[in-house]
């Protein structure tokens, strides 16, 4: 077998799954992607549970990917890819956020906004195809779906809403009749730039750090309260 059908595997069946959702996706869907026959799929992968798993923990990974050295890769136990899940969800997107949460003393200048939303953008940029495709895959999987929304992106949402709402109670940030808005607004920029633009059905060329150039500071300039940088 040669060497790249493992990675070669890994980046249809991450297509599929992206473009088809969790329930629609076949084997014989990522056989046709790589352009091989279905049971080829089946010498690298058991099941399609099997093969979920696996895209969901190569999907970012540095490539050349390196096949497991046991093949095919099993069925996963019951849990198991919801715990690398969650695994990955308690990392947070940002330090910076979390660090400041825990201080009595909310800066919110321009600097710290700018560090926090710099960790939160670069971290999905990381994890850019992983985040795709759980955010694609979770409605067709209700236990994804709770996970993912839940203890994912409702966190970080309440994160950023609170420190928001404390720098607009000290008077550093404009004040929004709704931080927990606010926060969804950056959020969903942030995302948007990070990961959800590379699969815009419309795409335009833009390079990264660019981006995140124009980005962040805007994001920062709107909230940050005039003559408080």
């Amino acid at each position: 077998m040669p060497d790249s059908r493992f990675q070669d595997m890994v980046d249809a069946a991450c297509a599929v799954f992206i473009a088809q959702g969790y329930r629609r996706t076949q084997m014989a869907d990522v056989a046709d992607a790589m352009g091989v026959a279905k049971g080829t799929v089946y010498l690298y992968v058991e099941s399609k549970e099997a093969l979920f798993d696996v895209v969901l923990r190569y999907a970012d990974a540095p490539k050349p990917i390196a096949a497991p050295d046991t093949l095919p890769v099993p069925t996963p136990s019951p849990g198991r890819t919801l715990r690398y899940v969650r695994d990955r969800l308690a990392q947070p997107a940002s330090v910076r956020l979390r660090e400041t949460l825990g201080r009595t003393r909310k800066q919110a200048c321009a600097e710290e906004l700018t560090a926090i939303f710099s960790e939160i953008y670069e971290s999905m940029t990381r994890n850019r195809t992983g985040i795709k495709l759980v955010d694609r895959c979770a409605p067709d999987y209700p236990e994804l779906a709770k996970l993912w929304f839940t203890e994912g992106r409702e966190v970080l949402l309440s994160e950023l809403a609170r420190y928001l709402s404390a720098g607009m109670r000290k008077g550093r940030l404009r004040v929004v009749p709704d931080s927990a808005i606010a926060a969804r607004l950056v959020l969903e920029t942030l995302v948007f730039w990070a990961v959800h633009r590379h699969w815009d059905p419309s795409p335009q060329p833009v390079d990264p750090k660019a981006a995140q150039e124009v980005v962040i500071p805007l994001l920062v300039a709107a909230l940050l309260k005039e003559g408080k940088a």
